[in-house]
């Protein structure tokens, strides 16, 4: 059995009651195999990243304890996905949920099915503001999120609501 490790998982939705989406997302975490919830960040409502006909997010990072491989992990996630009714019908389209493998303790893969870190995370105010409220001192390619965030536009990120978890 592979060592216990820590991961970080964005969530996001903007279809079928979006917060009701995530919340229930971030309880079935709990139950995927050798994983274990252990936090979730406040939920965050953004604007769509790409196309701009579509509804804003409702967005939350969960950190779990796991002892799958990050490609197994993978496979949980999009599991838990297509049981949320995932459809994928467009790059940035709209999503009951949307699950990304964020960090993976300190490995970096390159695969053609994940990227860890998560190649666009250190861009994104919907990941790193909530990822750095359950994880304040972790760092992101060496350096800390305050860093990363410091060098983002001004955002319209909006705090929905503290965490339930």
């Amino acid at each position: 059995m592979s060592a216990k490790v820590t991961a970080y998982v964005g969530l996001g939705s903007n279809l079928d009651t979006p917060t009701q989406q995530v919340r229930r997302a971030l309880e079935e975490l709990d139950a995927l195999p050798l994983t274990r919830f252990v936090a979730a960040s406040s939920l965050y409502a953004s604007r769509p990243v790409g196309p701009q006909d579509q509804p804003d997010f409702v967005n939350a990072v969960a950190q779990l304890d796991t002892r799958l491989s990050p490609l197994a992990l993978l496979d949980q996630l999009q599991a838990l996905e297509q049981r949320h009714r995932r459809q994928r019908l467009r790059h940035w389209g709209p999503r009951t949920l949307d699950l990304d493998l964020l960090l993976y303790a300190d490995t970096t893969l390159r695969h053609p099915r994940l990227n860890v870190p998560h190649h666009e995370m250190h861009r994104r105010h919907f990941v790193l503001v909530p990822l750095s409220e359950i994880a304040p001192k972790l760092q992101v390619h060496a350096r800390p999120l305050t860093a990363w965030l410091d060098e983002l536009p001004p955002s319209d990120l909006v705090k929905l609501s503290a965490s339930t978890h």
